[in-house]
């Protein structure tokens, strides 16, 4: 069926139409539940789900609201800011934490596609889960993350996923969630004996595989003058240097051959400059109808969670660190938007307000060409100098690490 152009008064008539119907909806199923009825609240439930779906990819108008946070230690200083803009729904999450430990500092930014959940599991446990791999302890930060990466997959899956996912989700899912997890949730003495205390499940649910939604990952790692970066998909982290950008992580798309290699070994193949046709990033977590073979690990899988690990010795050279979604890259290269907050930090020194203006910057005027109609999320980090210093030949080395590391 041909999808006909909207007038601009027309379309916002049938978005105040959908939420209109939908709060309805809502209400009906509350009662349903409350009546007892779940088969009805179910239907109820899959008839709000083909609402919202109709709603489309973009809005009529952008959302410009920003959520914005500001914060600092010791060690650093760092602003946040997040954008809905024009996307009908807004899938990025992140985290910020400066205090993970007592030497510690931890960002991320997590880019979901396909729904929010993803993302929002990810900002939710992730530095978890590197805090409770045994490498942590023993200083090892780089398989601590790496792990922590691949864990996300396995934590998604069965009945526990299933109900963490849910209750993470939609307003619909957290009431299924939300009930599950009174009546299949361990009890006492029934935990596993697992480190990270992720227990087995038992119920309706015990076979599910995972999302088929994902989200690119993006962390950057501080602990004393050593920045460790892990990277799955196409956020990116860059570093400012003397005012020079270096990309400490790199861009997962199916034109890098290493990928490439790996999506042909594991029986995938590339259309269109897509993964099977339909995915535009060559990692991530969670895309399980990804990772079904059974014979590969999950490095190997057609998309992998498995992320890059950069780590470099900071100096005091080092003026900030930027972590962002695509939503900015796609706008700004890396160089551009260090020498857009430079500008912005002679006169401005509330970090979260530098963020918003770089949304500001990028936020598109129609939904035409596509770009800058992203959802965007921001995390820009300041080093408080002096950083410990490096010898001259770790200083060397370092260089030659960063300049490696750019992918523009």
């Amino acid at each position: 069926m041909k999808s006909a152009t909207m007038a601009p008064g027309l379309k916002v008539d049938f978005e105040s139409k959908v939420h209109r119907d939908s709060g309805l909806l809502f209400r009906f199923i509350e009662v349903s539940i409350e009546l007892g009825s779940v088969c009805l609240a179910d239907c109820l439930a899959a008839q709000l789900g083909n609402l919202v779906k109709k709603m489309g990819t973009y809005l009529s108008t952008p959302k410009t609201e920003k959520f914005s946070e500001n914060g600092e230690n010791g060690r650093v200083k760092y602003g946040l800011s997040s954008m809905q803009g024009w996307r009908a729904t807004m899938e990025d999450a992140h985290a910020a934490l400066p205090d993970l430990d007592n030497s510690t500092s931890f960002f991320g930014v997590y880019d979901g596609h396909g729904g929010k959940v993803v993302a929002k599991f990810c900002a939710k446990y992730l530095h978890q889960q590197v805090l409770k791999q045994e490498a942590y302890s023993s200083g090892d930060i780089e398989t601590s993350v790496e792990k922590a990466f691949i864990r996300m997959d396995e934590m998604m899956r069965g009945q526990r996923g299933w109900r963490e996912l849910s209750i993470l989700g939609d307003k619909i899912n957290k009431f299924s969630g939300v009930i599950e997890s009174f009546i299949w949730s361990p009890r006492g003495g029934e935990t596993s004996h697992q480190l990270d205390d992720w227990a087995f499940e038992e119920g309706p649910h015990s076979d599910f595989t995972g999302p088929t939604s994902g989200c690119t990952a993006c962390v950057a790692i501080m602990r004393n003058n050593q920045l460790i970066v892990a990277n799955a998909g196409d956020s990116r982290c860059v570093i400012s240097r003397k005012g020079e950008a270096y990309n400490l992580s790199r861009d997962h798309k199916p034109g890098l051959e290493v990928e490439r290699e790996r999506i042909l070994k594991a029986g995938g193949f590339i259309h269109a400059g897509r993964v099977n046709g339909s995915l535009n990033l060559t990692r991530a977590i969670g895309d399980m109808e990804f990772k079904q073979n059974k014979f590969l690990s999950a490095e190997k899988q057609i998309v992998t969670a498995n992320p890059d690990v950069n780590t470099v010795e900071l100096c005091d050279d080092d003026d900030f660190v930027v972590l962002a979604c695509d939503g900015i890259w796609d706008c700004m290269s890396s160089q551009q938007l260090v020498d857009f907050i430079h500008e912005q930090l002679k006169s401005e020194s509330k970090l979260s307000t530098i963020c918003e203006r770089v949304f500001d910057k990028c936020l598109a005027p129609s939904t035409s060409t596509g770009e800058g109609c992203d959802n965007m999320t921001m995390i820009l980090v300041q080093f408080k100098k002096p950083i410990q210093a490096s010898t001259s030949t770790e200083e060397q080395v370092d260089e030659g690490k960063l300049k490696n590391a750019v992918n523009e």
